[in-house]
């Protein structure tokens, strides 16, 4: 993923990496999109604007109130004048958008952020790549003959409308539709009834349809029927009846790896056990003879492949072919891998940053991410797939009951999926010295390793046949 290089912050308003803008720091979390075929192929980024200082909070009042609202932000960026405090926010959003640790939680998929007024009129909007991004227009924003205006500017510039929240045409709808390439529809409000109708009319009219908050999979199933060309949430998580998914190895034998990984098995015992599976052999030999594990020479036996991969690699890997899609499917855009991959390495990270953790505190919280959600592999009941594991008692507890510390760092990043940023700062609460913006921070950093971990000798290879 690419951006363009901001050369002269002063110029621009917009700080480069590392650079102090009135101490405003915006936090983001990432919510998959998925395509027709169950792939990934997009996130939109929820973003927690910073909250302004006391003193600022007054002064964004008084200068709203005497702006008007056809005044064009970059009014403010004039030599010698500082910037109205609505638009440093708007800046740090924007600022925090080009870090590093938000291109790298995207993995390379297109990135969907709502806009505020106050971004699209600011002209460091347009240090954000026309390719990597598509701006969102939330339907509370004004629309007057201004904002038409700016849109149809940048979109002159290539940049790409997304109208969002929708839920029946109104007049803010139809005004903006002819700039909007994607309409994202809100399942969870629109009526059902409406619904044939408005995505008939709106394929015809060459949009792109996104249907939001689909999180079970029968409304994946009604939306797919309707020619739905996006789907938001998590209904891949749960366990499925019509998916197009295949198993990359068969679940018995990875439970019967994971069982006997469990008891600290010698080389011969695992060999004898690998030995069952070709598939599971050939992923193994892979996995040795790639670039983060080369010993120097290329590994020929079964053997040498448990002894360059180690029983600890071979146990997390283990773990997380459990979900992977066994249609030649690239690790990044593997949904379902994501997901186990990214709560995996979050819980692994954040109970790091608690009083007393150690090793063992680590590997059961990496342990409760991967399996968080096994059911949806596995089908049935949670419980018993976590019985077959032999899970300790702690792990199961947090899972099932999101009980103990292990159990409130789940619920973190569950929060965290959704964009819950008032959930957070509760749990926070409870996770002390852990914040809601190191969270955040923590939630980026495992996206990126579990979108990237093939090409890193920390993370797991790449899953193919």
């Amino acid at each position: 993923m690419t951006t363009i290089a901001i050369e002269n912050s002063r110029r621009t308003g917009v700080a480069p990496d590392g650079a102090d803008d009135a101490q405003l720091n915006a936090s983001f979390a990432r919510q998959p999109i998925l395509n027709r075929d169950g792939m990934l192929c997009g996130y939109e980024i929820k973003v927690r604007a910073p909250d302004l200082p006391a003193a600022d909070s007054s002064a964004a009042a008084a200068g709203a109130a005497g702006a008007g609202s056809n005044a064009n932000a970059n009014a403010d960026a004039l030599p010698g004048r500082e910037p109205e405090p609505a638009q440093q926010v708007a800046r740090a959003v924007i600022r925090g958008l080009l870090q590093s640790n938000v291109r790298g939680a995207l993995t390379g998929h297109p990135a969907y952020v709502d806009v505020s007024r106050d971004m699209l009129f600011d002209d460091s909007i347009m240090h954000l790549p026309t390719d990597r991004f598509m701006f969102e227009l939330s339907s509370a924003l004004e629309v007057d003959e201004a904002l038409i205006a700016r849109i149809v500017q940048l979109h002159g510039r290539r940049y790409r409308f997304v109208l969002d929240e929708v839920t029946q045409p109104n007049e803010a709808f139809a005004r903006l539709l002819p700039y909007a390439d994607v309409v994202k529809i809100d399942f969870t409000r629109a009526s059902g009834a409406l619904l044939p109708k408005l995505s008939s009319v709106l394929k015809s009219a060459g949009k792109l349809l996104i249907a939001a908050g689909i999180d079970a999979p029968a409304d994946f199933e009604t939306a797919h029927g309707l020619g739905f060309d996006r789907f938001q949430g998590y209904f891949f998580a749960r366990p499925q009846t019509s998916m197009t998914r295949r198993v990359s190895a068969p679940r018995h034998a990875l439970l019967n790896l994971l069982q006997l990984l469990a008891g600290e098995p010698t080389v011969a015992q695992l060999e004898a056990e690998l030995k069952l599976n070709p598939v599971l052999v050939m992923h193994l030999m892979k996995l040795a003879n790639s670039s983060g594990l080369a010993v120097g020479h290329k590994v020929t036996t079964l053997r040498e492949a448990i002894n360059a991969t180690g029983t600890d690699r071979i146990a997390r890997w283990t773990q997380l072919l459990l979900y992977a899609d066994g249609r030649k499917v690239a690790l990044e855009d593997d949904p379902l891998l994501q997901l186990a991959a990214t709560r995996a390495r979050f819980m692994e990270l954040a109970i790091a940053r608690l009083p007393e953790a150690g090793r063992d505190e680590a590997d059961a919280a990496f342990l409760t991410g991967v399996f968080s959600f096994v059911d949806a592999v596995f089908g049935g009941s949670l419980e018993s797939t976590l019985n077959v594991l032999t899970l300790s008692r702690p792990i199961q507890a947090a899972i099932l009951h999101r009980e103990g510390v292990l159990g409130v760092l789940l619920k973190a990043v569950e929060a965290l999926e959704r964009g819950a940023w008032d959930e957070i700062d509760t749990i926070c609460a409870r996770l002390q010295p852990l914040t809601a913006q190191e969270v955040a921070q923590l939630g980026l950093a495992a996206g990126a390793w579990a979108g990237t971990a093939d090409r890193s000798a920390e993370g797991l290879e790449r899953i193919e046949d």
